[in-house]
């Protein structure tokens, strides 16, 4: 039967008239049987649904001849012209089958027109249940071309990434043959599918009625498909007496579940649980939903995106009185009046807990009760909308019908993301004076412009953000000199205002046109028939919620224009264009490298991941560094009356979660907690059996009896381990239960245990018996990533790592140094896409990679060659948005990527580091601190069981020791090692000592940004510590400074945005530091030192800015302050010590003022972020980056400073002078010893003024030699500063590259 069938269908171009009639009635007897037998073969759902078709299911927008028309276009058929092509002057060539009724399709095969040089490369692919209202399958969220073929015979499949259920499926055109034109032969693949389906036209219901009066679930399986045009209305809702209630409803073109288990309480909004999906679900297209909960564990989905969540409260079970309503909320013994806007459009295929509902209801079953008009056939609306596709070329130009009495009117409806564009604009032919009506978007506002001349106009203005994706009713009516709007039945108000001139073409949809109440045929105009268009789509709203599953990371805000989304990344603590790079180091060592002192600090230890940065204490100290995390228990009263049955538990609580001092500690090398107990009668442990009485919680929950050390299976306190214990039968101090106060003190150094998160004692109840117990802050020393090294000595080695998540974003960092002219740093292949990151020569590095759209290739070349055996620094990242490549402090070189192309980055299992599974271009050198997404990997541990690798890396500056400090950067030398200054406001062999100047008045240093320096600059980047992105919403500063005038301007940075931050000193002398980040605001205006600081004294100041955050630190005195805005600090233009002579009229009165005075006295080590201004204008005298004005003079004031200070510390006239009190104290009458008392006193007086000036004379002598070793150290310097220097001038403009 199907053979006939199938030769019927084949051969029916060759009948004639009556044959081809009772071909028609053949298929209607036949056709059922296919459909039957595909539904037989539903488990597979592979089927051919194309090749059975009669030929009327074939359709095109055009066809060149009679043998190319549509319906030769059957897969692998030779009849006619071998297939479908169109006419030559077809503007949108389109294909189209129909299926009959509606099916499930999985695949999809195209082939060319047989012998041809016509095909089609690349198409897109269309499904409508209609007709009419068509939708584009997209392979991923944007994705909508598929590849098609590269020639005319060979048969390409595509498998649907998800199946569709439709009955129309359209094929448009986009890429074919360079050699021919389009030509096309296709196929479907799929099954039979079975839909129950119902209609609500918004005043009708249905109730499915339980047979007892309640149904309380632990179980809950929820599932149905829904289209609607409309973008409110209830689909489902049950609520019981106890309250409980669950609601599934349309909102704003989202699906809301409002869910509540908690029964004891009614409706609090503490157990009220709201979980939104989706966006612009008033479509007119099917969507699927499936509620599965169990419990408290609920699944939601929504089409192809399921999130998972669980219920507030305590309750577990969901109890519904009486009856679900499915379409609305009837209000008790009022059917058909709703508390909410009740559901339009259609749901088939509804299963509660495995009931079908409509199935039910079509029964009439008595379960289930209809509330007003519910049909079960899907009426469809004849709506057809229209696409303006590009936002500086789409038009729709039609004549206007004849005017009617009433005036000239319009309306239409509307949506878009983009805040501005050109609605409608027509010339008004009823005046007697020419005039033109302008109806556009401006700002997201709807702005309405009637306009008779260049002076004349009047406009109206109504909406507000009516950009919001939503469709939106606007109607115009003008009548003589009388001009309305309305805009979603709300009238606009009167506004007085220049005309506006659109500059953006309008992108979005419209539909339901009507100009002088005759509506638009869109149709006719598709079809040429009626006005001109150019860049449309017909009969499709192709838009797109490019913010619906949320591509921006951190908790940043998604904001969309109608092709492209942004993120908005203020006050997260990341930057970037996807904000996934972290604006703060990852550890205090990070920062004592960079040259910070100590201080508050946020620190993020996990990089891109997905934990927060966390506020921390760096405790800097010579060449180490702790950090300190505290807590709100640093002590705690005296604990009585505790017991076994009921001790006393005293909860810590950290200013960082579980997980980020967990992933604190797994970065540090060593950690530790001090522990202390008193106790008086309160013991640690049961003399008896020695089961303990207190114990600590470490931060998994776990019990923990051991005070000290790293070996938790010692059940010991310190002075047990050491054997000192004041009871030797004892291990602990307090187990020798006293009635006099002992103390066990520890410190807690196993760091899977740490932190310490609670402290139990429960032996104070019997008489006398007391404990007190005190926990230090968590402290952490070194960076185990940072020194991470390994050397790579054979070709062929590599090491290999599990894949990364690596999906939607991916950012690696590490530094390399090698002698080799090439090689791969690191490489991941997937089926199709791969990453790979090498040196492909001496002096460049290549960034690779695919993700689905061909290779992407980025280089960044250096001016100096990279495999000099020193330390280079390697950053790339790869997200949805863009690629970037910086090395070292180069330009950020990024390539934008395609808008609608591939999102995920499909990567194979294994990550290969220092060379490639194929054994290639293998890499020979050291690679260390290796950061993939935030994750440091151990290379030293994988390195010691490959071959070809080993651990560490060879040479004086590939350890953690301090060789170079206050940013000094470590050189490798073939007979030992320098310090390169350059980015160090400090010079000498290892950069600490200090530059001076000294500023007569009128004086002053101005530093010019250059626009890419500037960007490069505001990077706290030290090449020992590995530099995070880029922030303009931080900054570092700090100034040595001494002087006696006041007031007086220290430090100005001015930005090209009019911003400024100033460190002046007020007339009374006190410091005050001025940020005015938004011009339009006050500034804010900190006094961190009220006292008098033009005294004359050396007095240094450090100032750290991280987002709100300031941290400040004058002399020994830290503090932290607000801002009260986290705004950027954008383009930097000019850094200025003392006078300000420009740029001083943005600049409030008060500063302005300082400005003025300028500044007398002494600068020293002054740093701004990584800029030294009195280096470079002591170095580049001459310099357009560098301006200088007045009299300046080189200056030592900084060391003099330090030195007094030393000698202050070794000066012994105070110990000499408590030593004369108590001897005056004592009044020895014996004036003989009087008198060899005083001899004595100024005999040592003698010897230390004698012990001071040769000091004072060796420490002269040291400086005149260490400062003629510096000017040779200087000299081999000053070329490399120099080249530096005027490398970043001549790239003033090309900080950041695109490709588009």
């Amino acid at each position: 039967m199907r053979g006939l069938l199938l030769r019927l269908v084949l051969d029916q171009q060759h009948m004639s008239a009556d044959t081809q009639s009772l071909l028609t009635s053949l298929n209607k007897i036949l056709l059922p049987e296919l459909v039957s037998s595909l539904r037989m073969c539903k488990d597979s759902c592979d089927g051919s649904l194309s090749s059975l078709l009669p030929t009327s299911s074939f359709e095109s927008s055009s066809h060149f001849s009679e043998s190319r028309a549509a319906y030769f276009a059957r897969l692998n058929k030779r009849d006619g012209g071998g297939g479908w092509s169109p006419e030559m002057t077809d503007r949108s060539p389109w294909l189209q089958i129909d299926l009959q009724e509606r099916m499930e399709v999985t695949a999809v095969a195209t082939q060319g027109r047989h012998g041809s040089t016509d095909w089609v490369s690349a198409y897109m692919l269309l499904y409508s249940d209609t007709g009419r209202v068509w939708k584009q399958y997209l392979l991923e969220d944007s994705v909508g071309r598929i590849v098609g073929n590269v020639n005319a015979e060979n048969v390409v499949h595509h498998k649907l990434s998800h199946p569709i259920r439709t009955r129309f499926l359209r094929w448009v055109p986009l890429e074919w043959s360079s050699s021919g034109r389009v030509g096309l032969r296709l196929a479907v693949y799929g099954c039979a599918y079975r839909s129950y389906v119902t209609d609500f036209d918004g005043r009708s219901s249905l109730l499915y009625r339980f047979s007892q009066k309640s149904m309380s679930t632990v179980k809950d399986v929820i599932s149905l498909r829904f289209k609607s045009g409309q973008a409110e209305g209830v689909l489902l809702h049950g609520e019981g007496q106890r309250g409980d209630y669950i609601t599934l409803e349309l909102h704003r073109g989202r699906l809301a579940l409002h869910l509540n288990l908690d029964g004891s309480k009614v409706r609090p909004s503490s157990t009220h649980l709201l979980v939104t999906l989706g966006s612009l679900l008033d479509d007119l297209h099917w969507h699927s939903v499936m509620i599965e909960r169990f419990n408290k564990q609920v699944n939601f989905t929504l089409d192809r995106h399921t999130q998972h969540f669980r219920t507030k409260g305590d309750g577990d079970s969901l109890e519904v009185d009486y009856e679900l309503s499915f379409g609305g909320i009837p209000l008790p013994g009022k059917p058909g009046t709703f508390i909410r806007r009740n559901f339009q459009g259609c749901i088939e295929n509804l299963y509660y807990n495995g009931v079908n509902i409509i199935d039910l209801a079509k029964r009439r079953k008595p379960q289930i009760y209809s509330v007003g008009n519910v049909t079960f056939t899907c009426a469809e609306p004849k709506l057809v909308a229209v696409t303006f596709q590009s936002s500086s070329s789409s038009f729709l130009s039609v004549p206007v019908p004849p005017s009617i009495p009433e005036g000239f009117s319009v309306r239409l409806q509307f949506r878009t993301w983009n805040p501005d564009g050109l609605l409608l604009c027509s010339p008004l032919t009823s005046t007697q004076v020419p005039s033109f009506l302008v109806l556009q978007i401006s700002s997201g506002r709807l702005h309405l412009t009637h306009q008779t001349s260049a002076q004349k106009m009047s406009e109206v203005s109504t909406g507000q953000r009516v950009n919001d994706g939503l469709w939106h009713s606007v109607s115009v009516h003008t009548r003589g000199l009388q001009m309305t709007m309305t805009l979603d039945r709300c009238p606009a108000s009167r506004n007085d205002s220049s005309c506006l001139n659109p500059s953006m073409a309008f992108q979005g949809c419209v539909r339901l046109i009507l100009i002088n109440n005759q509506p638009v045929d869109l149709l006719s105009v598709q079809q040429g028939l009626l006005g001109k268009y150019s860049q449309l789509q017909f009969d499709i709203c192709s838009i797109r919620d490019r913010c619906l599953y949320n591509l921006c990371e951190h908790g940043s805000r998604c904001s969309q224009t109608w092709s492209s989304f942004s993120c908005d990344c203020t006050a997260t603590g990341y930057s970037g264009a996807t904000c996934h790079n972290s604006i703060y180091e990852a550890s205090c060592e990070h920062y004592r490298l960079a040259g910070s002192t100590s201080g508050y600090f946020s620190i993020d230890p996990d990089g891109s991941g997905s934990l927060d940065p966390i506020q921390v204490y760096c405790n800097v100290t010579g060449h180490k560094v702790w950090t300190l995390v505290g807590h709100n228990a640093s002590s705690a009263g005296n604990v009585r009356g505790s017991t076994l049955q009921k001790p006393y538990v005293g909860r810590l609580g950290y200013s960082g979660s579980v997980e980020q001092m967990k992933a604190l500690l797994s970065r540090s090398e060593h950690c530790e907690q001090k522990i202390s107990i008193r106790c008086r009668r309160s013991r640690l442990f049961n003399p008896w059996d020695g089961s303990p009485l207190s114990w600590w919680v470490d931060r998994r929950g776990e019990k923990r009896t051991y005070w000290d050390g790293f070996q938790p299976g010692v059940q010991q306190c310190s002075c047990g381990l050491q054997e000192n214990c004041v009871d030797i039968n004892f291990f602990c101090n307090c187990d020798a239960d006293r009635v006099s106060w002992e103390n066990d003190t520890g410190v807690l150094s196993y760091k899977e245990h740490l932190p310490v998160q609670e402290v139990v004692i429960g032996d104070t109840h019997r008489l006398g018996s007391e404990a007190q117990y005190m926990v230090g802050p968590l402290q952490c020393t070194g960076d185990r990533s940072l020194w991470n090294a390994v050397s790579f000595y054979q070709a062929a080695s590599y090491l290999q790592f599990p894949s990364p998540q690596a999906e939607l974003s991916l950012d690696v960092s590490f530094y390399f140094k090698t002698a080799s002219f090439s090689g791969v740093f690191l490489e991941n292949m997937g089926v199709h896409d791969f990453i790979r990151l090498e040196l492909s020569s001496s002096s460049v590095v290549t960034f690779s990679f695919n993700a689905g759209d061909g290779p992407v290739l980025l280089t960044v070349k250096s001016p100096v060659p990279l495999n000099d055996r020193q330390w280079h620094w390697v950053r790339a990242e790869r997200n949805v948005k863009e690629a970037c490549l910086q090395i070292d402090q180069l330009p950020l070189r990024v390539m934008e990527s395609p808008p609608d192309g591939h999102l995920r980055l499909q990567l194979g299992n294994q990550l290969s580091v220092g060379g490639t599974a194929t054994r290639q271009k293998g890499f020979l050198g050291c690679i260390r601190a290796l950061n993939v997404n935030g994750v440091s990997l151990d290379l030293e541990e994988r390195a010691k069981v490959t071959p070809g690798v080993s651990p560490g890396c060879a040479g004086h500056c590939s350890s953690s020791t301090g060789l170079c400090h206050n940013r000094g950067r470590c050189i490798e030398k073939s007979s030992g090692y320098m310090c390169d200054c350059s980015n160090s406001a400090y010079g000498g062999p290892s950069c600490t000592e200090e530059v001076s100047m000294s500023f007569e008045r009128g004086a002053s240093v101005t530093y010019i940004f250059q626009e890419p320096f500037s960007v490069i600059q505001n990077r706290s980047v030290a090449v020992l510590s590995a530099p995070s992105q880029y922030s303009q919403s931080r900054d570092s500063m700090a100034l040595g400074f001494q002087t006696t005038q006041s007031p007086a301007m220290l430090l100005t940075v001015n930005t090209l945005s009019q911003q400024y931050v100033a460190i002046i000193l007020a007339r009374n002398g006190s410091l005050q530091i001025w940020y005015k980040l938004l011009k339009e605001k006050r500034p804010d205006v900190f006094s961190p030192a009220p006292n008098n600081l033009a005294d004359g004294r050396l007095h240094r100041v450090q100032i750290q800015r991280d987002g709100k955050d300031l941290f400040v630190q004058v002399d020994h005195e830290s503090r932290k302050y607000i801002l009260s805005y986290d705004s950027a600090f954008n383009s930097v233009k000019s850094l200025t010590l003392g006078k300000v002579t420009a740029g001083s009229d943005v600049m409030d009165e008060e500063v302005a003022q300082a400005g003025s005075r300028g500044f007398v006295g002494c600068f020293s080590s002054v740093q701004y972020n990584h800029v030294a201004p009195l280096k470079a204008a002591l170095l580049n005298r001459g310099s357009s980056l560098v301006s200088m004005r007045g009299n300046l003079l080189e200056s030592n004031c900084g060391a003099l400073a330090d030195l007094s200070t030393s000698v202050s510390r070794l000066d012994p006239g105070e110990e000499v002078g408590k030593d004369n009190e108590r001897d005056e104290d004592i009044r020895q009458p014996d004036s003989a010893l009087i008198t060899g008392v005083v001899t004595a006193a100024i005999f040592s007086t003698l010897c230390v003024l004698a012990v001071m000036l040769r000091f004072l004379y060796q420490h002269r002598q040291a400086q005149r030699t260490a400062r003629l070793q510096e000017k040779e150290h200087q000299r081999s310097l000053e070329a490399a500063y120099r080249a530096e220097f005027h490398l970043h001038k001549s790239i003033r403009d090309s900080m950041q590259e695109y490709y588009i």
